[in-house]
């Protein structure tokens, strides 16, 4: 759990410095042009962060799961080895998923306005700007993510099915208080992350009222709240992560 929530620190710090500066200096500085690389770079870490924070909150549900369901055998099942492959694993999904948007931006035209309605790139926000047929654009970008991080959903759901299971056959009201206590911080991140992301869905879908100010903004605080507000959440399981790492590096010198 430790190596996964300095794994989510990472990412959802890529997350916010992706967004946030380039936002900061149109609305400060009034810097409103980036150049197409700068664009094409900013658009794959926002995504990639995205898919990759999905990835780190399912793995996270299944170290719950072997916690609470093989306790046990967890020292068995999750080695440094296999903790080092899922990591490996879910990055260069993660990384396999993005890239080929770049490409699909790329080879595309744009001989209509650049102006991008947005405070940062997008896959679909900067398709939108071609002069060419985006349906290859617009299936990919949108079906292929969304469809990875709904497997995500998934699977933590059915991990949690069978925590749920697994703690309501304990004996005793304090053990299960105990196990359900290991997964609060956990749930209250899914949360946080999951249910702005689907609202976005939703409103874009359906929310044809929706004026596209309000997209921009619930957009803009969805970079942000969730990557400050997750150390808050994890706040006595950072100290440990910090504790940990003093004495890694304490024992090394000495």
């Amino acid at each position: 759990m430790f190596f996964f929530l300095s794994m989510l620190a990472m990412t959802d710090l890529v997350l916010s410095t992706s967004g946030v500066p380039k936002t900061l200096s149109i609305f400060w500085l009034g810097a409103r042009e980036i150049t197409f690389p700068g664009c094409l770079t900013q658009m794959f870490f926002l995504h990639y962060t995205f898919v990759l924070d999905s990835a780190i909150l399912m793995a996270m549900a299944f170290d719950r799961y072997v916690a609470i369901c093989s306790p046990l055998r967890y020292a068995t099942i999750l080695t440094p080895k296999t903790i080092s492959k899922i990591a490996v694993g879910i990055s260069f999904r993660s990384f396999c998923i993005i890239l080929p948007d770049v490409f699909l931006l790329t080879r595309l035209p744009f001989c209509k306005t650049r102006i991008i309605p947005h405070t940062y790139c997008e896959h679909i926000g900067v398709a939108r700007l071609a002069c060419a047929d985006i349906s290859i654009n617009i299936w990919y970008g949108f079906c292929v993510p969304i469809m990875t991080v709904i497997s995500d959903v998934i699977l933590i759901a059915v991990s949690y099915t069978l925590i749920l299971c697994a703690v309501f056959r304990l004996p005793s009201r304090d053990a299960r208080q105990k196990a359900l206590g290991t997964c609060g911080s956990h749930v209250c991140v899914i949360l946080m992350f999951y249910t702005p992301a689907f609202f976005s869905i939703l409103a874009h879908r359906f929310g044809h009222n929706v004026s596209r100010t309000f997209h921009i903004m619930f957009a803009n605080l969805y970079v942000v709240i969730p990557p400050a507000l997750n150390p808050v959440v994890y706040g006595v399981k950072t100290k440990q992560i910090r504790d940990k790492v003093i004495l890694l590096f304490s024992t090394k010198r000495t």
